[in-house]
């Protein structure tokens, strides 16, 4: 039997959703199973998927012990990661930190042990403000991602709170991204709002943009403005409105604006010219505009930016 005493991170969080998390190995249909014939009880009685816990609870799993993880070790990868980060801003319940080009948000195919949500984890233990050995269900985790070649703000949750509220803000659009980027065309205006359709192919991890809605496509919606013309390049502003994968990159593209150094979207032959084999591009500005209350609140009307002369695309061609 296996006893989990439910803290503040856990509390919120439906029955199976916790379980799933910290029972990873078990089936599904096993673990509905084991609910509907009371081998799993919460505070000493029968349960449903669907209930909701809170702090204070016992959570009670009389299940097989091989589907349980005892690896103490796995807990603690993240020490094998750097700690260094850029930080940007720091509460008790948010940090937001300047991600470097090529360092990856998540683990990726190559299983790094060098992530952002790592370092950050690291970070936060050696500070005594995250300790796995308490917690059942909860990691800090970072709210918005980033690709690994794109640099700029991300905001990491220290609690789950944070974590459910800061993921509701992003759904509700209450957080204003805006990104910088050298293109290496000038789009047909000044500024401009644009909207088009995109649909990502999996196997690929690229995207395709279609003018004309299409079935499984996605809308999109991207605001840009030119900042400075320069003899090769623009700079341009940035703000995302609809956030798809690989959005910024394919729709500038798909307008003649492609991005320097994007070797997915972008025109090769300049990228090879200059040398630049990332995408100059920058998630330069946060910006909380909260519509609704929330424990996030004190953070309505703030924005972080990071300088320009500490971007590196503006740094070597501006």
């Amino acid at each position: 039997m296996r006893k989990y005493n439910i803290n503040s991170n856990d509390s919120g969080q439906r029955v199976d959703k916790f379980l799933m998390k910290v029972v990873p190995n078990i089936p599904k249909s096993m673990l509905y199973k084991s609910i509907r014939l009371k081998k799993i009880k919460l505070n000493k009685k029968r349960c449903e998927i669907s209930t909701r816990l809170v702090e204070g609870d016992v959570l009670e799993l009389y299940i097989n012990d091989e589907f349980f993880e005892d690896n103490i070790e796995h807990k603690f990868n993240f020490l094998d990661a750097p700690k260094e980060l850029d930080i940007i801003y720091e509460d008790e319940n948010i940090i937001v930190v300047n991600k470097d080009v090529g360092l990856v948000v998540h683990s990726d195919n190559e299983n790094s042990n060098d992530t952002l949500v790592r370092r950050i984890q690291h970070y936060l233990y050696d500070k005594h403000e995250f300790c796995p050995q308490s917690e059942n269900s909860f990691t800090p985790a970072i709210c918005n991602r980033l690709d690994k070649n794109t640099c700029g703000l991300v905001i990491s949750a220290k609690n789950a709170q944070t974590l459910r509220e800061l993921n509701e803000i992003i759904r509700n659009k209450e957080l204003n991204r805006k990104y910088l980027c050298l293109a290496v065309s000038e789009p047909p205006k000044d500024k401009d709002t644009i909207h088009a359709h995109l649909i990502k192919n999996n196997k690929t991890n690229k995207v395709s943009i279609s003018e004309i809605p299409l079935n499984n496509y996605r809308n999109i919606s991207t605001r840009y403005k030119v900042l400075k013309r320069m003899n090769n390049f623009t700079l341009l502003e940035i703000e995302l409105i609809t956030g798809r994968t690989h959005q910024i990159r394919a729709h500038m593209a798909h307008i003649g604006s492609s991005i320097l150094g994007d070797n997915k979207y972008g025109k090769q032959s300049i990228n090879k010219k200059y040398n630049i084999h990332h995408q100059a591009l920058c998630a330069y500005n946060l910006e909380f505009n909260l519509e609704k209350e929330y424990s996030l609140s004190y953070l309505n009307h703030k924005s972080f930016t990071i300088p320009s002369n500490n971007i590196w695309f503006i740094a070597k061609f501006t």
